[in-house]
């Protein structure tokens, strides 16, 4: 069967490309909670910089998943790692420009990102829970993200982000960031400049029309979808809708029933021990009944 196939595509000119993967997002999701908790309880500078790597690792597991040829998937993934690397490098060095670069490129990763997620959500013909996860983590990953371009308009802006001298660290900024995404409001923590502000609206539209539309869209077909119908096993012939007629029997009778005689039975009948007779040569002939005698 496949290299009937093979041979079906060489003719028509298609080169069989490599089998896409499914879209996956249960492993995503885990690693992001796992990012963000961590991020939440650690105070220490040294996570801060092994962001990077993980929001590259997160980036790469989206590229597992996503429906983008080989070639661009290859030169995603390239360049993810060469400007990680130089992100990682910039966020040792500890001052505030290296430290806002190396936040830029982690809003970068992450949006990249989160349009894989996306558009591999859509691309999918069904509504399943692994649709469900992906939205889940594409929702958090934007909201790591506007907190890495939180962070950056920090350390790269003059003044101080937060009003009142709220002091701003990467726990501060990821909880600005989730409460401005799911409009809490909560009031601790607002912008000051206008940068900050404008980034903040931004983030609060995306997060109402990513829940209005695709999210409350895909569970709500994921609820509606109609079970799979089981594996029909043998093709059964009539079909069960078909009307059927009076059903013959076709046992042999037996052989004292003579209402129904074939028309070779009555042009030839049996013949029996009196129609056979010797005459006075010798010979056996058979006197047959359906004839006259003279």
């Amino acid at each position: 069967m496949q290299a009937l196939l093979a041979r079906r595509a060489a003719s028509s000119g298609l080169r069989a490309g490599p089998p896409q993967l499914s879209g996956r997002f249960g492993l995503l999701l885990l690693v992001l909670i796992s990012t963000y908790l961590l991020s939440a309880f650690s105070t220490g500078k040294l996570l801060g910089d092994l962001q990077v790597l993980l929001f590259l690792a997160v980036l790469l597991l989206a590229l597992r998943t996503s429906p983008l040829p080989r070639r661009w998937t290859w030169l995603v993934a390239a360049v993810a790692l060469v400007g990680s690397a130089a992100a990682f490098g910039a966020s040792v060095t500890g001052t505030g420009v290296g430290e806002g670069a190396s936040e830029l490129w982690k809003g970068l990763i992450l949006l990249v990102t989160a349009v894989l997620i996306v558009r591999r959500i859509l691309a999918r013909p069904t509504v399943t829970v692994q649709s469900i996860y992906g939205a889940l983590s594409a929702y958090i990953v934007i909201g790591l993200m506007f907190a890495a371009f939180y962070t950056a308009i920090d350390h790269l802006g003059a003044g101080h982000f937060f009003a009142n001298g709220q002091p701003a660290s990467t726990q501060t900024f990821q909880y600005f960031s989730f409460s401005t995404l799911t409009t809490l409001g909560y009031g601790d923590f607002t912008a000051a400049g206008n940068g900050g502000r404008a980034v903040a609206v931004m983030e609060a539209l995306t997060g109402q029309v990513f829940l209005a539309t695709l999210v409350a869209r895909l569970v709500a077909a994921f609820r509606a979808s109609p079970e799979p119908a089981p594996p029909v096993s043998a093709r059964r012939w009539p079909p069960s809708n078909a009307r059927r007629g009076p059903v013959r029997s076709y046992r042999r009778k037996p052989a004292g029933d003579g209402r129904r005689t074939s028309s070779r039975t009555r042009e030839h009948p049996a013949r029996t021990s009196r129609d056979l007779h010797v005459d006075g040569r010798g010979a056996s002939t058979g006197a047959d009944s359906a004839t006259p005698q003279k």
